[in-house]
């Protein structure tokens, strides 16, 4: 028996695309059921959810405090078997995605956390330019298509296809409420702090290529303006995941070496006409930057910050 859980917020007309694939989706012969957290939607996400009922082994609940992973661990509560499969509400699986993490699990016995191949769904043809992009994890969450089957490290564990043993929650351990989608002003990596902190409390990672999904790109997502923003997200996410680092004024001394040398490069593209150049400099600018905000963030504190780590849902020993 396996649980996929994931949290909505109004997005009824994707959720209900999303729900229709899963219709589609090859039982694995140990069972399985769907749990979705309506993390307080305004839209007709209820009832596309109660359309469901008779089509799938849908379970439901609501969450109303905003947050991905508030919703995530009030889901938590409700999972069943003895693994639980992590994605998005903008996730479409291929057919057989449940069986062949479900084999994965049953195959490679010394791994707690597994994870496999996520694609771009592009709702528009996305514009040349994407080329620059190195990297697509931090971007748009897809996977690296040369990764190879086997062990992999915690940080190239996506939230979009993750499965993770269910006794690690029954543990007491839960999604840090710190840190992942709350809003539009939030650091990014929910599912990968938690990764990390698995890993290194001596849990192991396996990436499997058989168990593909597809990840929606939506068209507003196709700018350089959004791209560089989500730069400030996934800086703060990776100062937040990695605080232990020698800061002056507030922030990491490295970056008063680093943010100069990302302005020269981003002046040299500018010289040299070179829009693919700049636009690189400027990603690691803004992450650099992001990195410097979360850094001045979490060492000044905030109230609201502490009522978060405190309210129980945030993170549990391990």
């Amino acid at each position: 028996m396996l649980t996929v859980l994931f949290a909505t917020r109004n997005r009824a007309t994707l959720l209900k695309a999303v729900l229709e694939s899963y219709c589609q989706l090859l039982p694995p012969a140990s069972g399985w059921k769907i749990v979705v957290v309506d993390n307080g939607s305004t839209d007709s996400t209820s009832q596309v959810l109660a359309s469901f009922a008779g089509r799938l082994p849908l379970q439901s609940a609501m969450e109303h405090k905003l947050g991905k992973n508030f919703a995530l661990n009030t889901g938590l509560q409700l999972i069943e078997g003895d693994l639980a499969v992590f994605t998005d509400d903008d996730v479409f699986p291929s057919p057989h995605w449940l069986v062949q993490l479900r084999q994965a699990a049953d195959t490679q016995v010394s791994y707690s956390i597994f994870t496999g191949v996520i694609l771009p769904r592009w709702e528009s043809p996305p514009p040349n330019w994407i080329s620059w992009i190195g990297d697509p994890g931090p971007v748009y969450t897809l996977t690296d298509p040369s990764l190879a089957e086997g062990p992999v490290a915690a940080h190239l564990v996506f939230g979009p296809n993750m499965a993770v043993r269910s006794n690690i929650f029954e543990s007491g351990i839960r999604f840090d409420c710190n840190i992942g989608p709350s809003g539009t002003d939030y650091p990014m990596g929910s599912e990968t702090e938690l990764v990390v902190r698995l890993c290194r409390a001596g849990h192991k990672a396996w990436y499997t290529k058989s168990s593909p999904v597809e990840h929606f790109i939506r068209k507003e997502q196709l700018t350089q303006e959004w791209v560089l923003l989500r730069a400030i997200r996934w800086g703060r996410g990776r100062f937040r995941i990695s605080p232990d680092q020698k800061l002056l004024f507030g922030v990491p001394r490295f970056l008063f070496r680093d943010l100069p040398k990302e302005l020269a490069l981003m002046a040299a593209g500018r010289i040299a006409f070179r829009r693919d150049l700049l636009f690189q400099a400027r990603w690691r600018f803004n992450t650099l930057r992001g990195m410097a905000i979360e850094a001045r963030k979490m060492s000044h504190g905030s109230n609201e910050e502490m009522t978060r780590s405190h309210s129980g849902t945030g993170n549990s020993a391990l």
